[in-house]
């Protein structure tokens, strides 16, 4: 089986969304212009593009990121791995020429398939949402979290707010860096 895998720049109370500037958030960008570039402080991010054999995004981050990472030099071990687009909205037409094999999937059973397959770890990227749906389905096996000092109040939260049975965790890996950001590796106990 396939471990997915979820990474993600993360405030300390939690929100995920627009860390790199997307339009419509207040707080937007704040991941490097509020906090010290320190290249050390994430390592995990090239290792991560070093590791994975796919990339799994929910349709919003896809239209954010595709016009945008294929042509970024930060990005490059993606430009040829096989993206996976979960949505039910999205068309072919809707997908981008410039990055590599794009398969759209409509649901979370598939998924599911598509972790029974061979190959590698898939990687999610943003995609707050899909996050939600995947974590309450028991799909997530690992979480890359690069914690932000930083309290941003409003906004779009990586983990989901369903009344569930509590999900433990075993932490793998950590780091602390002089610019406050943390580097939690956690895996999920199935």
């Amino acid at each position: 089986m396939r471990t997915l895998i979820s990474t993600a720049f993360i405030s300390l109370d939690g929100v995920v969304e627009a860390p790199g500037g997307e339009a419509g958030y207040r707080n937007a960008g704040w991941t490097f212009k509020d906090v010290e570039f320190l290249p050390e402080a994430f390592e995990i991010k090239g290792r991560e593009q070093q590791e994975a054999t796919a990339i799994l995004l929910g349709r919003v981050s896809y239209e954010a990121f595709s016009p945008v990472w294929p042509d970024m030099a930060e990005f490059a071990e993606y430009r040829t791995m096989p993206k996976y687009v979960v949505s039910t909205t999205l068309t072919e037409d809707g997908l981008v020429s410039n990055w590599g094999d794009t398969t759209i999937l409509r649901s979370l059973d598939e998924v599911a398939a598509l972790k029974e397959t061979e190959g590698g770890p898939i990687i999610v990227h943003g995609s707050a949402s899909l996050n939600h749906g995947l974590s309450d389905a028991g799909l997530i096996d690992r979480y890359h979290l690069l914690v932000f000092p930083l309290l941003l109040g409003a906004g779009k939260r990586l983990f989901s707010t369903t009344d569930k049975d509590t999900q433990k965790l075993t932490l793998v890996e950590h780091g602390v860096y002089a610019n406050g950001l943390q580097k939690n590796v956690f895996d999920v106990v199935h």
